[in-house]
């Protein structure tokens, strides 16, 4: 009855809180309802006893969180001194987040237990002595190390064209050219002055 209530709580909030990240017309309050609905997907894989995605998803996910949080304040050019401003206004729904998480975590611990159906699929999976990461990080880095290599290669392409994207220049501000430097001829960096005896340069 009591893992029932929970994943009725967490599926209802995972909703409802995604549903706000769309609607939301302010990206900061979007944030903060991405962040809730990973936080509730993650105590539904909890409850499913899988607790290496739940983890993965709240390191992965909730600590890229703040890299998007950075790209799209970048992108939409939004006045930090307007957000300082706001502070308070954005308190309450802050505080409303936080306790709902601290709820959500507190439920987690009181309800959480392996199922007998998922320790019988665990056990048929993994090899008697072997932990889940393990396993995990074998298949991974062993049978599709391939497909691993490459989704970090596109994801490294992704995060240099948001750098590139994002990258503003301010004017009046000296800069390397490393092609011109490098394009430089003799007779365009040394000047031959025939100094005549007796003769000073400013003559």
């Amino acid at each position: 009855m009591l893992e029932t209530l929970a994943f009725g709580a967490f599926s209802g909030v995972a909703i409802l809180s995604a549903l706000m990240v769309v609607i939301a017309r302010n990206p900061v309050r979007s944030v903060l309802f991405l962040i809730l609905a990973f936080f509730s997907a993650a105590g539904l894989f909890v409850l499913l006893g899988a607790e290496f995605l739940a983890m993965l998803l709240i390191v992965v996910y909730v600590g890229a969180v703040a890299v998007l949080f950075l790209f799209v304040v970048m992108m939409l050019d939004v006045d930090f001194a307007e957000l300082k401003q706001g502070f308070l206004e954005y308190a309450p729904l802050g505080g409303l987040v936080g306790l709902i998480l601290a709820a959500e975590l507190a439920m987690i611990g009181f309800t959480w237990q392996a199922s007998e159906q998922a320790m019988a699929l665990r056990a048929a999976a993994i090899p008697e002595g072997m932990g889940n990461v393990e396993a995990l990080g074998q298949v991974l880095y062993d049978d599709y190390v391939f497909f691993f290599q490459m989704a970090g290669l596109v994801l490294l392409v992704a995060m240099i064209g948001a750098i590139v994207l994002t990258l503003r220049h301010k004017p009046h501000v000296k800069r390397q050219s490393v092609t011109a430097q490098v394009g430089r001829k003799r007779d365009e960096a040394v000047e031959l002055v025939d100094i005549k005896p007796g003769q000073g340069i400013g003559e």
